[in-house]
């Protein structure tokens, strides 16, 4: 049969499970490895809790499984409580830098060249807005950087009613 004879089947971006609930600790993963990934997110990664120690090796042993070792892995140290120099994750001494890159982005280094950013999604996230940051991160042809990716799809905060500065009540 000639590759013309083939029906053309556009390739899933996502998995399914995609569109089912989303819990904190999912990490969604669109991996290739090249030498740059300016502008480009490889993935997205939903902590339960900014506890570097206890979210980072689950994440860590899952991305080795499809990669191979990972050496580094930048974050920026004012999201996280806490930051190493280095954790042992799976017998395997994990370098920790603190890089200024944002606490909605999380860097993974294998071996010397290849790199791969993460989306991070606050752990206080709602299941739907999560999934939706997430999705967008993963999409194939995704050009978007993880800040404006949050900002869109994750609200802020209301005031509650009341509180300072709210016109609904708030005392001055």
């Amino acid at each position: 049969m000639a590759d013309s004879d083939t029906p053309h089947t556009p390739p899933l971006s996502l998995p399914d499970a995609i569109h089912e609930a989303v819990e904190p600790g999912t990490a969604l993963l669109r991996l290739e490895t090249t030498h740059s990934r300016e502008g480009v997110l490889d993935g997205a990664w939903w902590p339960r809790t900014r506890d570097i120690e206890t979210e980072l090796p689950p994440l860590i042993s899952a991305l080795a499984e499809h990669l191979g070792p990972i050496t580094r892995v930048g974050v920026d140290a004012s999201a996280w409580n806490g930051l190493p120099t280095r954790l042992i994750i799976d017998g395997r001494v994990v370098h920790l830098d603190s890089d200024p890159v944002g606490d909605d982005t999380v860097l993974i280094t294998r071996g010397d060249q290849d790199h791969f950013a993460l989306l991070v999604v606050p752990p206080d996230t709602t299941p739907e807005a999560a999934r939706v940051a997430m999705a967008r991160a993963v999409n194939v042809g995704n050009i978007t950087q993880a800040a404006e990716i949050l900002v869109a799809t994750i609200p802020e905060p209301r005031p509650q009613r009341g509180s300072r500065g709210d016109p609904a009540g708030g005392h001055p």
